[in-house]
């Protein structure tokens, strides 16, 4: 971590004094103070809602603060949209992406800017592209389309975007959210070299392993209002932290009943698929998942994760292989078909796969069962029906919204996970595929899915648990499989992190007990 020069005060580079923003039904900051340093990484803490997002909005330049002051470099800036930020030198990589899924990853990063004006030489800029990856650690196909990108090439664009503009004050929403743990790494020091040379960073995570290894500060918020300010992180502790975030004791450890598996309902057969290039991206995969058994698919950011739980639930097809539900054989079939077996599905993607952005909260809710009783009669939709379902979900799920009309577009990361996991927990599955289920979240809530699944888990759903947070993986699973390019490497039921880390990098499980066996001898 940077350390100030104990000859020269410290500089502020951004101070935000008594920022307000309201919006509809919301608060969302009530008298904000924050302020950053001269190369230094400042983490900004809290839960989700809690307006972290919203003022760093409003210092990118994408909302304008009802009331309150912002200084850069010491001067009063007033900022009416991002090209204003950023030429103040700020610039900000969203949890969720800006890009144009269409255009290549050159041309999303050329966007908004004054060169090239009027020639687009786009080999020469591929190159500059290719050569800013590499240089920082984060290798992307320039001439790929964004549509094609795994949801972590995705977030390097993002990031490749803001530094091919030189920013000096660098806000990142949850960058590490879609990196692998050597990938993280990896960023993590290139965020120290950028402090190096006097770049200032706004870390915004809910790790908070993450935040006491990268950062120098912390400022916490809780419904919009700062609860800590200015905290240096050697002197806080995890507990400490959590606690400001959510205003009571978060309990780390998970209360994991032990549950006997029953019988096979997810069997996948020599499955083959590819990826939205058309490259192999399953090959061969053989998998069970029993009755109040959770598995966990272990692997980096993609060797075929998603494709499979795409195949599994009916949004990709298979070119070869067999997908069996309950001993029915759902291969190929319409994701409906899959719905009937009672599978649900929490997508990697919540806001474009796993919602319907502009409609309201009811609407997301009832999605599958919007066509049964007593939520329609035949053509009809009974309202009152569908709202009252939705209360209730609301309630039971703890949905912080305005009002049940409001659009999902509208809620905080944490909110639209509980929308999604209320209307597929409700459903009562038999499976669950549950993709990257905690992404994003802060602690409290990522306690909640938690038990969530557990709770699923003891009242005998199968569920297949994809993620890249290891702990995560061997906290909730029964067993752990490890996928590397789209083939399974092998699977284990001890939490050996050391056998799991080796499989993901490519070494199957039968040539590294081998090497043991042989080490033995």
């Amino acid at each position: 971590m940077a350390q100030p020069d104990a000859t020269h005060p410290p500089e502020n580079v951004v101070q935000m004094r008594k920022i307000v923003k309201r919006f509809p039904g919301v608060l969302a900051n009530d008298h904000v103070d924050f302020e950053l340093r001269r190369g230094e990484i400042h983490a900004l803490l809290g839960e989700n809602g809690a307006g972290k997002s919203t003022l760093m909005n409003i210092l990118a330049g994408l909302y304008r603060p009802d009331s309150g002051s912002i200084l850069v470099e010491g001067r009063p800036v007033n900022f009416a949209t991002p090209r204003d930020a950023i030429r103040a030198g700020i610039g900000m990589i969203h949890q969720h992406f800006m890009l144009v899924p269409s255009q290549t990853v050159t041309e999303n990063i050329l966007l908004g800017l004054e060169e090239p004006r009027f020639r687009l030489q786009l080999a020469r800029y591929d190159q500059r592209v290719a050569e800013l990856g590499e240089r920082f650690g984060m290798k992307v196909d320039p001439r790929a389309r964004v549509w094609q990108l795994s949801v972590g090439e995705q977030q390097r664009v993002e990031i490749l975007k803001m530094l091919y503009r030189g920013a000096e004050i660098l806000i990142m929403d949850e960058p590490t959210a879609v990196l692998a743990p050597t990938e993280v790494e990896e960023l993590f020091s290139i965020l120290r070299a950028m402090t190096r040379e006097g770049k200032s960073i706004i870390f915004i995570s809910h790790k908070l392993h993450e935040v006491m290894a990268i950062s120098d500060r912390i400022t916490v918020l809780r419904r919009g209002r700062v609860t800590a300010s200015n905290l240096n992180t050697h002197e806080v502790t995890r507990a400490e932290l959590a606690r400001l975030m959510v205003g009571r004791e978060v309990i780390f450890s998970l209360d994991k009943k032990p549950v006997t598996p029953g019988e096979v309902v997810l069997k996948v057969e020599d499955l083959w698929a590819e990826n939205d290039k058309g490259l192999p991206a399953l090959r061969g995969v053989n998998l069970t998942v029993r009755q109040g058994e959770i598995v966990g698919l272990a692997g980096v950011a993609g060797n075929g994760q998603r494709e499979l739980a795409e195949v599994i639930t009916g949004l990709r097809k298979a070119t070869r292989g067999r997908v069996f539900v309950s001993g029915e054989d759902i291969t190929n079939r319409p994701v409906r078909q899959g719905i009937r077996r009672g599978v649900s599905h929490i997508p990697e993607d919540r806001t474009h796969v796993g919602s319907a952005p502009n409609l309201s909260v009811t609407d997301n809710v009832i999605m599958k069962n919007y066509n049964q009783p007593p939520i329609s009669r035949g053509w009809i939709l009974n309202a009152v029906a569908a709202n009252g379902y939705a209360e209730r979900l609301k309630k039971e799920y703890d949905i912080i919204v305005p009002t049940l009309q409001t659009p999902v577009r509208m809620l905080s990361g944490g909110n639209l996970q509980r929308v999604i996991l209320a209307r597929e927990i409700s459903s009562q599955p038999t499976l669950m595929i549950a993709m990257q289920p905690t992404r994003g979240l802060d602690v409290g809530a990522i306690e909640g899915v938690h038990r969530l699944l557990l709770a699923q888990r003891e009242n005998g759903a199968a569920i297949l648990l994809i993620s890249e947070e290891l702990e995560e993986l061997i906290d909730l699973s029964d067993r752990v499989v490890v996928i590397y390019e789209g083939k399974i490497m092998g699977e284990v039921s001890d939490g050996n992190v050391e056998e799991i880390g080796m499989m993901m990098t490519g070494i199957p499980q039968d040539a590294i007990r081998a090497g043991e066996a042989d080490h033995d001898r």
